[in-house]
């Protein structure tokens, strides 16, 4: 090692604060890492203290009780570059440290180009198991990569097995040898598919342990209690008492005089400390200039977790958005999460816990559905709306500014939730696109995901959100959702729709759906509903008016049991008997009718809507078997088509729904130990998803006003189903091209990019340049060649060969046949001096249109293939036809990069005009496997190279055999920072 005037003697570098962050813990604590500095010396010897002697002996392979003047200051010093400290604080205080320092070949002290490091921890013992050397060592690690060192080398004690299964569990490359009576390891720091498969296992592991902390406390504390009636604070201590919280609850008011004191039939005390116990969860409700003191109070307490209902922050402009900023760096700095400000609050229905620290004056039942929403006005709405249709809730968030806790930790937590089926989330913002889409995609593999999007067309986030602005359109915003498997809803109606069929109904197996009812004209606006949702209805099963609940029961009974349809549609309108008036009781009559014909239903279960008009006595009645029905799981059953169908009494059958081969996806796997994977719902984990054709076990029936409504819902189940059958089973992979030039290509990057003069906000490439980039990557673009004159256009057709084109490239006029700026099928000089001639005396001089040559090719249907960095969602791969259907219509479809073969095959079958590829009215289908590997190259020249911010081909001619690219652009950039790659870290502020 170095000594201390030898290190000193080399230059160091800035203080790195993008080293900076706020990691989730196992435990769900938080924990700040940071580098060290000179200034740290009295932190790092009160630290080493408190560290046992035989966590010292294992850090320095002998007795070591205490740091010499020398050790602190080399722990202390360092360059940032070959010398690197990080510590994980909380409270200020130091809890573990990391250090690495580079060496050559012999082990001795070097710096760079040598790029192997010796790293070395040490974790105060009361926070081992925590996962904070786990967390170090992502951030050493990246730190490493950054300043070229691409090893690491440590000695561990052979009897040091905690720190030893910290490196074999990292899930990095590694060797490991016995020398000298020590363990040494060698990790290869680049990142492997099992370096990030772990690292996002912790991640989801320690963020759902930090949202059940929240859901779940054994003590509250509401800070904030008025001594009167009235005020947010009284009112929240009243909601957990009167929901029946099993805890222990404790008030809090500064400005009680001294002794004992009870509000509410509670103890209050004047502050945190008095309360003499631990305390998981405070609720804050004082004004915004006394939640810093509150927020002391509960760190210097130990308390885990707040929820900050004061509003004043981020909502209330540029002063806000600064007292946020300090209120979660105040949190943060002693391990607490925040749901907050300007918060609702938090419920959670579970029979153990029964808490409702929220301003809702009822707890909603006991449920299935996971809620989270950003507004409280919304929140409000939805509650009330699940409870009027008998639906029930799992546990509920309202977060408010969302400084911290997002829909993305709920997402976290519900993942593996057993006491969530299905997920409802209403976002005014995402805060980060990439990890939501990720965390979204899995979620959905095992449970729905149903949301519905605020703000969606204001163009910027709503007022207190922290969040990256897209500048993708909403619509692309929707399709990527999509992509993850997210059911997309535009109003709350519809997120209460689908939730309460999603949470008390089987997935169905296709979209054949057989309607039946005594109205003859409600089922037909059933089956026009249906067919404009894209489902297959069979033909309307009329029973007419005269039909009795046992009719009903019937009727539904043999659509279950008919193998031709996948769903059912009851719908249904008052009786009237003889005297005009409607018959009484025959609401709930026929609620048990329907409930009993589902109970006896054969075979594997079938998804059943009710359509009722003003039939209030029927919806009810079937929301109160919802309320009422014991817990327990009753959705996430696929039942798969059976060969032969058959046909129902009183309807048609239609051609067999198409054919699916693959049964559920099995969820993504998780970790209860380091690099172990588990499944949700596997042996003792309750949750998983039922297997295909298991029986139902008795949800109720959700009930719609209105035919639309419920056919949508429905729908919505129908493709959701899909989905998990086929892209959640089976998402492709990402092919390999042995035509690949991809260090070619970054050569050529580099180059363009450092040429001098070049705009360092992008440059957009010259001819020549873009031919040679995607030439490196097998995409071939026909040469076009520059015709200023007619004599120098006939020049350039005599060496391309006749037949040509003629083309005007200025930009008004680009990609605008329609404005007659190309000539095409030129097949003689004569043709085209004629057509040189129309052009500059129609649209301009030949400086104004910059006519090109170019060669024909063979005829075809032209597309359009862009790809774009948005700063919010990462890559974007956009596909469509050319001219007014995608720059008119919009009709475009998305997927984000990289994009595997299934993205690439849907990308080309999910626009709407989609039909012109296919062979449309009696035309020669065109070559779609060679469009969609053209798909994918663009796509993997985009995520090798983060410095293509763009690229469009426009138009593609696609032939029946073949396809030609007659032009592109390519636009190169600094690639912006991707949010979802390195260490774990919370959002910064």
């Amino acid at each position: 090692m170095q000594s201390a005037s030898e290190q000193s003697e080399q230059p160091e570098h800035a203080y790195p604060d993008h080293w900076e962050a706020d990691v989730v813990l196992r435990d769900g604590g938080t924990a700040r890492i940071r580098p060290i500095t000179a200034a740290d010396a009295e932190r790092l010897v009160s630290f080493y203290e408190q560290v046992s002697d035989e966590s010292k002996y294992y850090r320095f392979f002998a007795p070591y009780p205490r740091l010499s003047a020398k050790d602190v200051h080399r722990f202390t010093h360092h360059d940032f570059v070959d010398r690197v400290g990080l510590a994980a604080t909380v409270g200020g205080e130091f809890i573990a440290t990391v250090r690495y320092d580079r060496i050559n070949a012999q082990g001795r002290p070097a710096s760079a180009p040598a790029d192997e490091a010796e790293v070395a921890f040490l974790v105060q013992d009361a926070h081992q198991g925590r996962g904070v050397a786990s967390a170090l060592l992502e951030h050493i690690a990246a730190v490493a990569r950054e300043r070229g060192i691409r090893r690491f080398v440590a000695e561990v004690l052979p009897a040091n097995t905690k720190m030893i299964k910290v490196f074999t569990d990292a899930g990095y490359t590694q060797k490991r040898s016995f020398e000298d009576g020590s363990v040494r390891l060698h990790l290869d720091l680049e990142p492997t598919d099992r370096s990030l498969a772990v690292q996002r296992a912790r991640e989801q592991r320690a963020e759902a342990r930090s949202v059940q902390r929240l859901l779940a406390p054994g003590s509250v504390a509401v800070i904030g209690v008025g001594r009167a009636p009235g005020g947010v604070g009284r009112t929240v201590l009243r909601n957990l008492l009167d929901a029946g919280y099993t805890g222990r609850v404790h008030a809090v008011n500064s400005a009680l005089g001294e002794g004992r004191h009870e509000l509410e039939g509670v103890p209050a005390f004047r502050s945190v400390a008095g309360i003499g116990e631990a305390v998981d969860l405070a609720v804050v409700a004082v004004p915004a200039e006394r939640v810093p003191e509150a927020v002391a109070d509960c760190g210097e307490h130990g308390v885990r977790g707040l929820v900050v209902l004061s509003a004043g922050y981020a909502e209330s402009g540029a002063e806000g958005r600064e007292r946020q900023r300090a209120l979660v760096r105040q949190a943060r700095s002693y391990g607490m999460r925040i749901i907050g400000p300007n918060a609702f609050g938090i419920i959670n229905t579970a029979e153990s816990v029964r808490l409702n620290a929220s301003l809702a004056p009822q707890m909603p039942a006991a449920g299935r559905i996971g809620l989270f929403t950003q507004s409280g006005a919304i929140g409000i709405a939805l509650l009330a709306g699940l409870h009027r249709r008998g639906a029930g809730l799992s546990s509920f968030l309202s977060a408010g500014n969302r400084a911290d806790v997002s829909g993305n930790d709920l997402l976290q937590h519900w993942y593996d939730d057993p006491a969530t089926d299905v997920v409802l989330l209403y976002l005014e913002s995402i805060g980060n696109p990439r990890k939501f889409t990720r965390l979204a995609r899995r979620t959905a593999a095992v449970k729905p995901v149903v949301v519905v999007k605020g703000a969606r067309h204001s163009g910027s986030a709503p007022p207190g959100h922290r969040v990256p602005v897209t500048r993708i359109p909403h619509a692309t915003v929707s399709a990527l959702l999509r992509q993850a498997g997210v059911i997309r809803v535009d109003t709350v109606t519809e997120l209460v729709d689908a939730g309460i069929l999603l949470a008390d109904q089987p997935l169905p197996a296709g979209p054949r759906v057989a309607i039946l009812g005594n109205s003859e004209s409600l089922g037909l606006l059933t089956y026009d509903a249906c067919l404009t949702e894209g489902l297959r209805p069979l033909r309307p099963l009329d029973l007419t008016t005269a039909a009795t609940p046992a009719d009903f029961r019937g009727a539904l009974a043999a659509a279950l049991a008919d193998d031709a349809c996948d769903a059912v549609v009851v719908t249904a309108i008052p009786w009237v008997g003889e005297n005009g008036a409607t018959e009484s009781g025959d609401g709930e009559v026929l609620a048990a009718a329907l409930r009993s014909a589902v109970a006896t239903a054969p075979g594997p279960a079938k998804p059943v809507v009710v359509v009722h008009v003003e039939m209030g006595a029927l919806a009810d009645a079937l929301a109160e078997a919802t309320r009422t029905r014991p817990p327990g799981r009753t959705t996430q059953t696929v039942r798969e088509p059976e060969a032969k169908p058959a046909s129902a009494p009183g309807s048609t059958p239609v051609s067999a729904s198409p054919p699916v081969s693959a049964p559920l996806a099995p969820p993504a796997p998780a970790t209860h130990a380091e690099g172990e994977p588990r499944e949700p719902g596997g042996p003792g984990e309750p949750g998983g998803p039922g297997e295909p054709g298991e029986p139902f076990t008795g949800g109720a029936i959700p009930a719609y006003p209105a035919a639309e409504r419920a056919v949508r819902a429905l729908a919505e189940s129908v493709r959701y189903a899909q989905w998990r059958r086929q892209a959640a089973a089976d998402p492709g992979r990402v092919p390999e091209f042995d035509t690949i030039d991809e260090s070619g290509a970054a050569a050529l990057i580099e180059r363009a990019l450092g040429q001098e003069g070049a705009d360092t906000r992008g440059v957009t490439l010259g001819v020549e340049d873009t031919l040679g980039l995607l030439g490196r990557y097998g995409i071939d673009v026909l040469p076009t060649l520059p015709a200023p004159t007619p004599d120098e256009a006939v020049r350039a057709a005599a060496r391309l060969g006749f037949p040509v084109a003629l083309k005007t490239t200025a930009p008004h006029l680009r990609h605008r046949p329609d404005l007659g700026g190309v000539r095409l099928d030129l097949a003689t000089e004569q043709q085209l001096r004629t057509a040189y001639a129309e052009l500059t005396e129609t649209l301009g001089k030949p400086e104004e249109l910059q006519p090109v040559v170019q060669a024909m090719v063979p005829r075809g249907v032209d597309t359009v293939v862009r790809s774009a960095i948005d700063p919010a969602v990462g890559a974007v791969l956009s596909f469509g036809l050319a001219g007014a259907a995608s720059e008119l219509l919009g009709d475009m479809s998305h997927r984000l990069v990289p994009a595997t073969d299934r993205d690439a095959a849907e990308l080309v079958r999910s626009i709407r005009t989609a039909p012109l590829l296919f062979g449309w009215r009696g035309s020669a289908p065109v070559d779609t496997p060679a469009l969609e590997e053209l798909l994918l190259r663009v796509s993997r020249l985009v995520d090798d190279h983060p410095e293509v911010v763009a690229i469009s081909l426009e138009p593609v001619v696609v032939a029946p055999r073949g396809l030609s690219v007659l032009g592109a652009t390519v636009r190169l950039a600094p690639p912006p920072p991707r949010t979802d790659l390195g260490p774990r870290r919370l959002p910064s502020y």
